[in-house]
Order: C-alpha cells, then structure tokens, then sequence
C-alpha cells in the first residue's frame, strides 16, 4: 500500500523523507479536514525538513485551505521538531499533551474535544511508548490517529521515558474501541494505515506476553542486567538498532521488578476498563499567544520489524 498520499475521507498523509530502520518509511503526518472547510489541522508535522514542511502547506493550500491547528501525538523528535517551523509557515498554534511542545496556551489532555477544520478530534491519553502519547479519535472516519502507540507494521519500543505497565494499559483501551466499532482504521506515526485494527492490537498485546516470557526465562538462567538478556534473547539483532533493543528490554525488566506486574490481556481475557470513554472536554481550538520553546527530545525509538516480512529481528 502506498503510503503518502492514503487516508480516509478526512484525512491524507503526507510522508516525510525520513526514512529509517527505526522511523520505516518516514514519519506520517497527517492532514486533516472536512469538504467545504477553508481550514485544516495538521498531526505531526514530522522533522525539520524545509521541504517536507512546505509540501505540508501546499497540500492544505492545494484544497483552498490554511493550516490552523497543529498538534503533536508526543515529543519524539521524529514527529514534533518540524512543529515550530510550520508554526512559523502558517502562524497555527502547537497542541500537545507535554507543555514544553506547545506553541500557544492550549494543550491536549484526555477528554478534549478539538473542533477545527470542520472536524472533531477526540484527544485519548495512550501513555507508555512515551510518557506523553496521546492518541486521536475522528469520529466521522472512525480513525483512531496512534502516533507510536501502534505502527503500521512492525512493534514499537518503549523508550526511556516510556513505561510498559501504562503501554499495556493503553493497548486494552485502545482494543475496547476497536471491539465496540468506535475505531475501524489506524492512522500511525509511520508505515501504512491499519484496516483491521481488533487484530493488529492482538498481536501487540501477544508480542508483549512473549517478551516478557523470554525475559523471565533469561533472568532465570542467570541474566540480570539488560545488555546479557539482549545477547540472550536478541542475538541476531542488527548491531544498529541494539541499543533500542536494551531500551526495551530494561523497560520489561522494571516491569518486573514492581512484583505488582500483570500477564497482558490476551484475546478472551478480561481488559482493563474503557479509559477514552470518559465524559469529553470540548475545546475551540481557538489559536492564542505566548510561544514557548521545547525542549530537546530523544528520536523515538522503533522497531521496524513485523509479522511476514523479510526485515530485522525486532528489537522490541
């Protein structure tokens, strides 16, 4: 499937030329708006890539449209460092989950409801690739915009500032949409969209019970620290992407550590609790004052590796 240019209704990607054993083709950033609106919302504007940027802008101009709302489904550099430039371009606040992204007051918390471009977004909290993911609902596509959270192939590391106890929570919300047919596409941060997402998320939440088996049984002959269970457990990773590979598995190791941890929730085992399904918080999305400059942030981690495809064992 290609992949720049696809979408729904509502919404095109625009791929940036990014590509990577870790980002697959590029990041997605993903256009969005309704017929007849003059204005579009923009979702991870991806690197500060002048050319990527500006071909983000003509896309909306291509439509009789000016880019009006800008938001970030985390940090990771990969996804937000082209934000403030494009900011520059269309003079469109920056909403994101951590403070330090934000270009204007607003940010995104779980609840919000976005109303821009003729559209809704409905801002899901999905913690644990990264502490500040977030995922977005468009109702109207019944898209469900995962940032990392769920890539279009492959697995997603949890990365340092990640957690694997909230990554497993946000899988078994993510999984009550799609059971409930709230969610019949993802939209990732990289790789192609999602047409089945009830089995994708099965098989996210089904690899995370593996590692983790393989990590108990590494630490029970013998292994503790990250870099043995990595010789052990990923010894025909690419030397490229190991140190993403010790990410991952010292994310499973402090899972294991708590003592409190939980076997994730395989097909037919109870889920944790409807999370996005909480009362929503209506916002205008009304752009206003008073930038502020992000901090620097790590490239998010990813493993490019997937279920029948000849790539890298995955780090994850």
């Amino acid at each position: 499937m290609a992949i720049d240019g696809s979408g729904t209704a509502l919404s095109t990607c625009v791929l940036a030329p990014n590509p990577s054993p870790m980002t697959l083709e590029g990041t997605n950033t993903w256009v969005i708006a309704a017929p007849g609106s003059s204005f579009a919302m923009v979702v991870d504007p991806g690197p500060e890539d002048e050319g990527h940027l500006r071909r983000v802008v003509d896309r909306a101009a291509g439509t009789g449209r000016r880019v009006a709302q800008i938001l970030l489904t985390h940090g990771h550099s990969d996804h937000s460092a082209g934000a403030r430039r494009l900011a520059a371009l269309t003079g469109a606040p920056v909403r994101a989950a951590d403070p330090a992204y934000r270009l204007g007051s607003e940010g995104l918390t779980d609840g919000d409801v976005v109303l821009a471009a003729g559209c809704e977004l409905r801002v899901i909290t999905t913690p644990g690739h990264s502490a500040d993911s977030l995922s977005l609902l468009l109702p109207e596509d019944g898209a469900l915009l995962t940032g990392d959270t769920v890539l279009g192939r492959g697995t997603t590391v949890i990365g340092a500032d990640g957690s694997l106890a909230d990554y497993l929570r946000s899988l078994d919300a993510m999984k009550v949409l799609a059971e409930n047919a709230s969610v019949r596409v993802l939209l990732p941060g990289h790789g192609p969209l999602v047409p089945d997402p009830s089995s994708m998320l099965d098989f996210y939440i089904e690899h995370r019970a593996e590692r983790l088996a393989e990590v108990r049984a590494a630490l029970a002959a013998g292994d503790t620290t990250a870099q043995q269970i990595v010789a052990r457990v990923y010894h025909d990773v690419d030397p490229g992407v190991r140190p993403f590979a010790e990410l991952s598995v010292q994310a499973q190791l402090d899972y294991l550590a708590t003592g409190s941890e939980r076997e994730p929730s395989l097909p037919g085992r109870p889920r944790a609790d409807d999370r996005a399904g909480a009362p929503a918080r209506r916002t205008t999305g009304r752009a206003c004052g008073g930038a502020r400059r992000p901090r620097s942030a790590p490239t998010g981690p990813r493993c490019a590796a997937s279920r029948g495809r000849q790539s890298p064992p995955a780090p994850c």
